[in-house]
């Protein structure tokens, strides 16, 4: 990466270089009078009320429905990266499992149903959390606002657009250097603050703009760092368990039958659920309820430097070359702390209950003796680096035109290393989620006491000791990375011949595409043996949590107070060998020591061959345009497989490296026509309206199409991919009402409709695999992507926006989305109801703004065999701003004010209660950054 950084800025050096001799080549007289006049003047606005008008005229003017977002709307945001700017239009959210936007939803559409490009052109991206699969989302905490001149949401498509969209298509365009009035140099000295963490972090953007007097040559050198701490209180479970497994357990022994072996007496446990506790679990076997209760503590320091480059060169008047340069170089390293009672395990958990109560289909309360309590600290480094190049040069006179445009973009991220330790305690507790969640211990609270959390060291074997090779191991974590990559190549040439008719517009072009995402797994498991690796919590500095742990949680009994180690001194321990036995060397991670590291490398392409015609036409009030666009897809996904039989093993000692995978390849071809229609009907000078149809496509996750297969030994729970999966195909059709009442004024109704055939979905069914702690072949239930049938998307828009008198004035919009398979299963991410309001008031002097957002409950995936729901979230953000002079400004932006709690929870089919199965339960608090921003 430092190779590629040293390019762009080797290139910066360049141009600057260039732009002095181009300055010095402007001796050539001005343009003479006819060209003047045809130039058009260039009008700047600027400030709140002026961005709105920018975006209303570019909404009126357009022959497709879209809406639109100006850069200096995105710097009057309380934002910190463009997703959360651009929740203000209608139809578009937002998810914030971390406290900031990273996922866009439109039109009730799940994030990977929409495309993201930045300056027409796809931009590479990748996630940072582990458990993340590659797909086609944009990671938006990647992208900082000050790199922006606008953003365009396209609603209905259009031949020329890239296909790939069912709900909607951003296009974010940066600022190109022509556009400059002059020299010029901007920026921003700035200071996050979060007060659940209790400190904060400084940023700097600064920008450097110039053309030369000819304005036939300019270049804009832009800079941005940015710190920014992440905290994550909340709590959580991690799946759910029925009361059939409590009455006959899941193969280590029930509560009521298959009693677990008690090996001091040599005969089964006696049973210790009786009288009411075992009338209660017998009439409810049905009955669903947490497998844990965990006390979660997430810690992260984001850093994101940010260098773009843009170069505009116009030799001719006719000719137009641009050169932009993107990189991205982000960290995301992160530590997760989860302490929790781990009632739901297989072997220490579902057959020690003693007590419990259902209330509509859910155990909302138990009790249970001598259970299990875990503490699990996972250290992660974590990178996204982007680098995108894109050269684009167009010849364009009064009669055609044409362009030829080229690109790459590549980013490399994932989880660089995961170092993870286990920590094991069994105590008495009982767990209670009639109300807000909570865990209470019975005499000893292990939360409080390090010492009593231990690594396993595993239990003797024929000679009895832990210094002989014949001792049994216990599980201690394990030491995990998970790098990804996403490539992009592009190449494409558009043509356009202008016609004196109702047509007076004819383009056509092709385009090609390489792809190819990859995603490597490779680790190694921590086999600890007693009296060396079987070490405690405390030999790492064990310290309290800050005293505001679970501030905003109420009632949640011994969950708020606990202590937590130094996840540092922990990893130090773990990668230095110190936990290893005289008999023992130390492991190297290797993708083929699981199954699940093979399972989880993979590799997928995509080549993309797309031409299209897009005849554009205005006929008195009628205006709009059609086309077609025609697309070849070849997919090939690679990775590895067992083959040999349903017994396939990693690598073993002994086994001199073989493994029993092959590398298997799975290839598809597919070709899709889509034809489209946008129509505009100006009924009056301030009545628009408009209708869109149009067959589009999106194709599957990158991560869905491959082979990859995770399975959980203790829950017997997996989830995989399907190389197999088809293209989502939809036809849209888009009305709307734009009525314009008065001068920066709209009210506009749109109504929207998605007929989605191939609908993928996830599906949890039953397969047979080898079980890694035991070595058996035993069912686990499994979700998998599949084209489940089809799915509609329906709704209607609804938008206000109004400048009204002594600088004040309000957007609001409300949109309801109604979006569901055909099978009755709702779809990922769709809220049905979304409103946001934003007031605004501006002078010469102050201006100030407050956004308040609000979205319905929705689905969001499937994990451990559960849908997993979030339920409905409001947020309140709010931006100050003061006008020293002409050159200073000071702002004070308050985002998140109501630290809004993000919670998620199992919906089981059938059962009423079914929102109190919390998985998991989040405050990241309230961010205030207080910035001075320059522009000379």
């Amino acid at each position: 990466m430092k190779y590629q950084k040293s390019v762009l800025s080797a290139a910066i050096v360049a141009c600057l270089g260039f732009a002095v001799q181009a300055q010095a080549q402007n001796a050539t007289p001005a343009a003479d009078a006819d060209a003047d006049a045809t130039e058009l003047t260039t009008v700047t606005v600027v400030g709140i009320r002026g961005s709105l008008k920018q975006a209303l005229d570019t909404k009126r003017d357009a022959d497709a429905i879209i809406d639109v977002v100006t850069a200096e709307d995105v710097g009057k945001f309380p934002a910190t990266n463009v997703a959360e700017a651009i929740t203000i239009i209608p139809g578009v959210t937002i998810d914030k499992a971390f406290g900031q936007g990273e996922k866009v939803s439109i039109l009730g559409t799940d994030p990977a149903l929409n495309r993201t490009l930045l300056n027409g052109q796809t931009v590479a991206s990748a996630d940072w959390f582990i458990t993340d699969q590659p797909g086609r989302t944009f990671n938006y905490s990647l992208l900082a606002p000050q790199v922006v001149s606008k953003v365009e949401v396209y609603k209905s498509p259009e031949a020329w657009l890239d296909e790939g969209s069912v709900g909607g298509t951003v296009n974010i365009s940066t600022r190109k250097p022509l556009d400059l009035d002059r020299t010029t140099i901007s920026g921003a000295v700035s200071y996050l603050y979060n007060d659940r963490i209790g400190t904060g972090d400084p940023s700097v953007s600064a920008l450097l703009g110039w053309k030369n007097d000819a304005s036939n040559f300019g270049v804009i050198v832009s800079a941005q760092r940015s710190h920014e701490g992440i905290r994550r209180d909340g709590i959580e479970s991690y799946g759910t368990v029925t009361g059939e497994n409590y009455i006959n357990g899941r193969g280590g022994g029930g509560t009521l039958n298959n009693r677990p072996m008690d090996w001091s007496v040599g005969a089964p446990a006696p049973v210790i659920c009786v009288d009411d506790c075992a009338d209660t679990l017998l009439a409810n076997p049905d009955a669903v309820g947490p497998n844990s209760i965990s006390a979660h503590y997430f810690e992260q320091q984001r850093e994101r430097d940010t260098l773009s480059l843009a170069l505009q060169f116009k030799p001719h008047e006719n000719l137009d070359i641009e050169f932009n340069a993107l990189d991205v170089k982000a960290g995301y390293d992160n530590m997760s702390h989860s302490m929790f009672a781990f009632n739901g395990n297989d072997y220490n958990g579902l057959m020690k209950m003693t007590d419990l109560t259902v209330e509509g289909g859910v155990i909302t309360k138990a009790d249970f003796r001598n259970a299990l309590v875990v503490y699990d600290l996972i250290n992660r480094k974590a990178t996204v680096d982007t680098d995108s190049y894109d050269l684009k040069a167009t010849w364009n006179d009064e009669r055609w035109f044409a362009s030829v445009h080229a690109g790459t973009s590549k980013a490399t991220g994932g989880t660089g290393r995961q170092v993870y330790g286990e920590f094991l305690n069994w105590s008495d507790y009982s767990y209670d989620i009639s109300g807000d969640p909570s865990l209470t211990f019975s005499g000893n609270n292990p939360f409080l006491n390090p010492s009593s959390f231990q690594i396993d060291g595993g239990w003797a074997g024929a000679s009895g000791s832990p210094d002989n090779p014949d001792w049994n191991t216990g599980w201690g974590g394990n030491i995990v990375s998970k790098p990804t990559t996403d490539e992009e190549k592009y190449a494409q040439v558009d043509f356009g011949i202008r016609l004196d008719s109702p047509i007076y517009q004819l383009r056509f072009g092709l385009k090609r595409r390489e792809h190819e995402t990859t995603q490597t797994m490779a680790g190694v498991s921590l086999a600890a043996v007693a009296g060396y690796g079987n070490a405690t919590a405390d030999m790492f500095d064990p310290r309290p949590l800050p005293g505001n742990y679970l501030s905003g949680f109420s009632g949640t009994g011994d969950l708020s107070e606990r202590f937590t180690i130094d996840g540092w001194a922990l990893s130090d321990y773990i990668l230095g060998g110190e936990w290893l036995a005289p008999w023992q060397t130390m492991p190297q991670p290797s993708t083929f020591n699981h199954a699940d590291f093979v399972s989880n490398t993979w590799a997928v392409s995509e080549d993309v061959n797309a031409a299209y015609l897009q005849a554009d036409y205005s006929w008195d009030r009628l205006r709009g345009n059609f086309g077609v666009r025609v697309v070849e897809t070849e997919s090939d996904s690679v990775g590895w497989q067992c083959t040999a039989s349903a017994n396939c093993t990693a690598v073993a000692p002994g086994n001199n490296g073989v493994h029993t995978y092959e590398l298997v390849s799975v290839k598809k071809k597919y070709r899709d026509v889509l034809p489209n229609l946008n129509v505009v009907f100006d009924a009056t000078d301030t009545l628009v309206l408009r209708g869109s149809a149009a067959k589009v496509i999106a194709r599957p996750n990158y991560g869905d199409m491959s082979n990859y297969l995770w399975l959980g030994p203790q829950t017997r729970t997996g989830g995989g991919g399907n190389p197999d999966l088809d293209p989502y195909e939809s036809t849209n059709l888009d009305v709307s009402a734009e009525w314009y009442f008065a001068e920066d004024a709209i009210l506009a109704a749109t109504a929207f409709h998605k007929d989605v055939g191939s609908y993928i979905l996830y599906t949890t069914r039953t397969e047979q695999h080898r079980n890694e702690s035991n070595g058996q072949i035993e069912a686990f239930t499994v979700s998998r992507p599949e084209n489940a049938g089809s799915a509609k998307v329906q709704g209607v828009s609804l938008a206000f926006q109004k400048t009204f008198g002594a600088g004040f004035g309000l957007l609001a919009n409300y949109t309801y989305a109604d979006a569901k398979a055909d099978n009755g299963d709702h779809l990922p991410y769709n809220s049905k109801e979304q409103l946001n309001v934003s007031p605004f008031f501006e002078n010469e002097r102050w201006s100030a703004r407050v956004t308040y957002s609000w979205r319905s409950k929705y689905y969001t995936s499937v994990d451990r065999g559960n849908y997993l729901v979030t339920d409905d979230y409001d947020s309140l953000d709010a931006s100050f701003n003061f006008k020293i002079n002409d050159y200073l400004s000071l702002g004070l932006d308050g985002m998140n004010l109501l630290d809004s709690n993000y919670y998620t929870y199992a919906e089981v089919p059938g059962i009423e209660n079914t929102d109190k199965l919390v998985r998991g339960d989040y405050r990241t608090g309230r961010r205030i950054m207080a910035s001075l921003r320059f522009q000379f």
